[in-house]
């Protein structure tokens, strides 16, 4: 099979710069699409940031910096990733609009053995890749946030995901990206967020029953059970509306009640309080 060196990565958000920055400094040729230029060159400076800051750190000298950083493109247009070997979704966790983006790549990604991943982190990858002409190349690659930082990857292949097309995505992502991999079953939330997610809930259920502060949940995890991080300020990093959809797909699949969102969550979301890129959620995040 083709060796993996062009990758196109979709949504220049949080988590597709992230990807892309990593496929970058493995030395690959990567591709960031986003619905405008104007946010896939927002998506290119996030990723500019970070590299500076890992130079700053010492973890990156100024050659691969430059080298990582000229090794994206950027553009609007889904047909520049017909020549990809790899295309990584990391879209809007929205089952509809990652359907609708999943027929389209299959229409423009014409290079051979090429393969269509998701980043998803509930949505079964059998809904996304009967959407296409291609099942058995299409798969899960479920990166964690901040994705320079954190080792895992989630491999999710589905009921049709050749065999060959799990070797290859699973050597790619370990071998070539140097992350570490688990491989999951195709059901909403895998592992990480079937496990994760209802954890997150259950601090928010706290919060709005009283049961005591956000900041005393929080502190709690710290320091009673050596957390990097309280659920409250991890959800919040993760973004809140992000937290109700998987906590939403994980309820459609399993109709267990402690994955259903809790009310308080969904206002906050109905009111724009997503956490930090919104600047407010559990906690401020803005300048004083």
């Amino acid at each position: 099979m083709t060796a993996i060196t062009r990758v196109g990565v979709v949504g220049a958000g949080q988590m597709g710069r992230g990807i892309a920055e990593v496929c970058a400094r493995a030395g690959l040729s990567v591709t960031l699409c986003d619905v405008t230029e104007d946010r896939a060159r927002a998506g290119l400076a996030g990723v500019a940031d970070s590299l500076l800051r890992a130079e700053k750190k010492g973890t990156l000298t100024p050659q691969d910096r430059a080298h990582a950083l000229a090794g994206i493109a950027v553009t609007a247009d889904l047909s520049r990733l017909a020549a990809a070997h790899l295309v990584i979704e990391a879209a809007v966790e929205d089952e509809d609009a990652k359907t609708a983006l999943f027929r389209r790549l299959d229409e423009v990604v014409t290079a051979p053995d090429a393969v269509l991943a998701s980043n998803t982190s509930s949505i079964p990858i059998a809904r996304l890749a009967a959407a296409t002409s291609r099942p058995r190349s299409v798969i899960g690659l479920h990166f964690f946030n901040p994705v320079p930082v954190l080792p895992l990857v989630e491999v999710i292949p589905s009921l049709h995901t050749s065999r060959a097309t799990e070797q290859r995505v699973r050597a790619f992502a370990g071998e070539v990206l140097g992350k570490r991999t688990i491989v999951a079953q195709d059901r909403a939330g895998f592992v990480v967020n079937s496990l994760l997610v209802p954890y997150l809930l259950a601090a928010v259920r706290m919060v709005s029953s009283g049961t005591a502060t956000a900041e005393d949940i929080d502190t709690g995890m710290t320091a009673g059970c050596a957390h990097p991080m309280g659920p409250l300020r991890l959800a919040d990093l993760i973004g809140l509306d992000t937290v109700a959809a998987i906590g939403e797909a994980l309820y459609e699949e399993y109709r267990e009640p402690l994955y259903a969102p809790p009310p308080l969550l969904r206002r906050m979301v109905e009111s724009g309080l997503l956490g930090r890129k919104s600047g407010r959620g559990f906690f401020s995040y803005t300048a004083a």
